[in-house]
């Protein structure tokens, strides 16, 4: 039985995530999509998994519609996560995620932030790919925890901290 060595001359491939951003409305000019499909591949990087993102920008009545099929909640909101491999477990997981991000909550909450909408849709992304690695924010410790998580990555890619756990 073969077995690989470090001078393999095809090594195993490089663990990767590939990002769609799908943006129907135009909410992003070429330049604003191409630096929030930088920033997430930057972050990406940070990450020991595989697979694909598909994140599809929505303004306020498309993420409300959504929000209430799916989730049976009226209003909008700023990440819905769609795990499509959630069965696998972690150590084995190949990404394989759907999220609606909504660009007018992404307005509000930069404003309340003093950053860029970019950066918080950028937060919404990452936010939305960490519940698919096992993390939650649904009690005050998985919380703190989940966004210690994102700003750690955030650091990591050379973007900076974006979420500021004492403002809960």
């Amino acid at each position: 039985m073969p077995t690989i060595t470090d001078d393999d001359p095809y090594p195993p491939p490089a663990r990767s995530i590939a990002l769609e951003l799908i943006d129907p409305l135009h909410l992003l000019s070429t330049s604003e999509h191409d630096q929030l499909n930088e920033w997430a591949g930057a972050v990406f990087s940070q990450l020991d998994f595989a697979g694909s993102i598909r994140v599809k920008i929505v303004n306020d009545p498309m993420m409300a519609n959504a929000h209430e099929r799916f989730s049976g909640i009226s209003g909008t909101t700023d990440v819905l996560t769609f795990d499509l491999n959630h069965e696998h477990p972690i150590e084995h997981k190949i990404l394989d995620t759907d999220l609606i991000v909504c660009y007018d909550e992404a307005e509000r909450q930069a404003e309340q932030r003093s950053h860029s909408t970019l950066h918080e849709l950028l937060l919404y992304i990452v936010h939305g790919t960490l519940h698919c690695l096992g993390y939650d924010d649904h009690d005050d410790t998985e919380y703190a925890r989940m966004h210690a998580r994102e700003d750690e990555l955030l650091i990591l890619a050379g973007i900076g901290p974006l979420f500021d756990l004492g403002e809960s």
